[in-house]
């Protein structure tokens, strides 16, 4: 059986029985138990920080997270700007807000994931999108804020040059918007955890639908009928963060899926659009006997959202065990006896992290950037680093002029630049 049920449907939404979509549940068994695995796994490592470094690692993932999900749209965002916007979402010290687009975005997860027992309706996600674009434009271009889509044109997702665009996908009309969301909210509320009567569509042979597949679904739902002129993506991923809280049942930034999502961007895309197209559908490899809707099985995409958010789990472990590393290194530090220079520069060394995660300080460290860092003179540099290397605190690499120090944390590993950070 053909899974183009007409030659004219080229889009998911095109289809008869939209938004009626199904999975294979014995076929993402496996992954959703390796899932639960290892969310088990991260949720365990959280209950071993303390309050204090918990909030610490809170806003480094808030940070990353709101990076992220900027940068899968291609836009990158002042580091600093995201840092005091973070800051003062947590009510931390040094928190001066200077960028409102900025500040929106952190406004919006934030309501995603403490607001996640609050219904999700029309007004709401109009809030969040008015937050992304507070000037009403997307760079200098006006958009319609506040409200779905209302221009004639289609909505379609292009790439290439202008003159040479590419086509990947194009969306359901302004008109239908209102109507297709009202369908993905009422789907949406009906399956959430605890709710009475779960919703036809989208849903599994068995109920409740697992908390996962809820939001890879949620995600696939939205994205495909891309209701605002901007945003969609990032608002997208809000709504995986919502549906992930309420999965949980509490907040919480370390199950976000935007920094996975990114480091698969290429994949995420493919995946997205694979489900999206009837012409990609028509291609696959069928994973589920032939049925009348099987145009609509997105067991495909909901295996990558598992695996990737699989991933994004393993990834956010070793982010909780550096951080408990850095923990217990400091503690031993203190123990030691450091004076403030050597504290400095240690801080310095730790808030660099290793290269296994993507940090480390560049070339290690030197007798001259000790004194650069401190202000000390080179023979007290080079005194308080043979300090810090007798008391356990610093390692060696190198000889002689090529003499490098590095934090002493056996997990850790310095990159082989010498590049001064």
């Amino acid at each position: 059986m053909s899974l183009n049920p007409s030659p004219s449907i080229r889009y998911i939404w095109q289809h008869p029985h939209w938004p009626a979509l199904h999975f294979d549940a014995a076929t993402l068994a496996p992954a959703l138990d390796a899932a639960r695995l290892e969310q088990g796994k991260l949720l365990g490592l959280l209950d071993a920080i303390g309050l204090s470094q918990g909030q610490v690692l809170a806003q480094t993932l808030w940070e990353q997270e709101a990076l992220a999900t900027a940068a899968i749209e291609g836009e990158k965002l002042d580091l600093a700007a995201v840092r005091s916007s973070v800051s003062k979402r947590l009510g931390l010290a040094g928190a001066t807000p200077q960028d409102r687009s900025v500040d929106g975005l952190i406004e919006v997860m934030q309501d995603a994931t403490i607001g996640f027992q609050e219904v999700l309706d029309d007004d709401r996600l109009w809030r969040w999108q008015s937050a992304l674009f507070p000037g009403g434009t997307s760079g200098i271009r006006r958009i319609a804020v506040g409200r779905y889509r209302d221009h004639a044109d289609a909505m379609e997702i292009v790439s290439g040059l202008i003159g040479r665009e590419v086509v990947h996908y194009t969306a359901p009309p302004s008109g239908q918007v209102a109507v297709e969301m009202a369908k993905f909210l009422g789907w949406f509320e009906s399956t959430r955890p605890g709710a009475p009567n779960p919703a036809p569509c989208a849903t599994p042979n068995t109920a409740p639908l697992n908390g996962l597949l809820r939001a890879g679904l949620a995600h696939l739902w939205l994205e495909s009928i891309h209701p605002f002129e901007d945003g969609n993506g990032r608002l997208g991923r809000a709504v995986v963060d919502l549906a992930l809280a309420q999965d949980l049942g509490t907040s919480t930034r370390v199950l976000g899926m935007a920094r996975p999502m990114l480091a698969a961007r290429v994949a995420y895309y493919d995946a997205l659009s694979a489900a999206q197209n009837m012409s990609q559908k028509a291609q696959a490899k069928p994973q589920v006997p032939a049925q009348p809707n099987a145009a609509l099985d997105v067991t495909p995409w909901l295996l990558w959202f598992v695996q990737t958010f699989t991933q994004g789990c393993i990834s956010s472990q070793a982010v909780v065990n550096q951080a408990l590393e850095k923990a217990n290194f400091r503690q031993r530090a203190a123990q030691c006896g450091v004076n403030e220079r050597q504290r400095k520069v240690l801080d310095r060394l730790l808030e660099a992290g290793h290269e296994g995660l993507g940090g480390g300080f560049l070339g290690g460290m030197t007798t001259d950037k000790y004194s650069k860092i401190t202000g000390a003179s080179k023979p007290t540099a080079s005194r308080d680093l043979v300090d810090l290397l007798d008391k356990g605190l610093l390692r060696v690499e190198g000889m002689g002029k090529a003499t490098r120090y590095a934090i002493a944390i056996d997990s850790w590993h310095q990159p082989a630049s010498d590049t001064v950070p």
